[in-house]
């Protein structure tokens, strides 16, 4: 299948610490990669330079071919159209209600639609995902589960075909948690692209079609649905390395 983010010789400092070594890896279209590996060992880095959140010291992170920061504009806005992020600390804007944070990527991205559809689709969003309080509320307002809640909402305003979970379902209860699990098989089943990192071993087993394990920051082991099924050595590897 063809690649839609491809990382090519990827490496990534902050604070005079390599974080991510020479990274290289091409993620498959229509399928769902999940990153595994010890607490620290950069796979949320490697989620962020894939999401082009972050710009590697050297080498270059390409969608659909091409490399992202050397985009212009027009071609940047449809890569942010077509992608979306959940981060881990859900990084809503502390200065804006709900409301503002859920209709920004609509008000970006749709700049012709009407406040009536803008709300239709928000009140179908957050439907999805199960949220039930007021919008004019700034996110201090919520718990840590229900911010989660919110920038799951908020990545999925514009049906992106491309999505990047950090940890999205950390902090909900477990009627939450499956909820937001199901979404993302729906979207598996729509065709689109999903690249995630998750702590729960059930999670990673029942939705990746990969494992990529990361080690120091490089790619110690790549692994196919198929490859785990068949070998239960390898399942025990991969959660071991889950819960380090």
């Amino acid at each position: 299948m063809a690649g839609i983010i491809d990382l090519k010789n990827v490496s990534f400092s902050a604070q005079n610490q390599l974080i991510v070594k020479d990274f290289s890896h091409q993620f498959e279209e229509g399928k769902t990669t999940a990153l595994v590996g010890p607490s620290g060992c950069g796979k949320s880095t490697i989620l962020k330079l894939s999401a082009g959140i972050l710009v590697p010291g050297t080498g270059g992170v390409y969608f659909r071919g091409k490399e992202i920061f050397t985009m212009n504009r027009k071609e940047n806005l449809n890569f942010r159209m077509e992608a979306a992020m959940v981060f881990q600390d859900s990084a809503l804007w502390a200065n804006q209600s709900l409301y503002q944070i859920l209709e920004l990527p609509l008000r970006l991205h749709s700049p012709g639609m009407s406040r009536e559809d803008i709300e239709k689709r928000m009140n179908e969003v957050l439907s999805e995902v199960g949220y039930k309080r007021e919008l004019s509320i700034r996110p201090s307002k919520l718990s840590r589960g229900e911010q989660k809640l919110i920038a799951f909402a908020r990545a999925m305003m514009c049906r992106p075909r491309l999505l990047f979970l950090d940890e999205w379902t950390e902090s909900l209860d477990d009627s939450a948690s499956q909820r937001l699990i199901l979404l993302v098989k729906r979207h598996q089943q729509e065709n689109n692209t999903v690249i995630f990192i998750s702590h729960d071993f059930r999670i990673v087993r029942n939705l990746a079609d990969y494992v990529l394990m990361i080690i120091g920051g490089t790619l110690s082991l790549k692994l196919s649905r198929e490859q785990m099924e068949e070998d239960e050595n390898l399942i025990k590897h991969v959660e071991e390395g889950i819960a380090l």
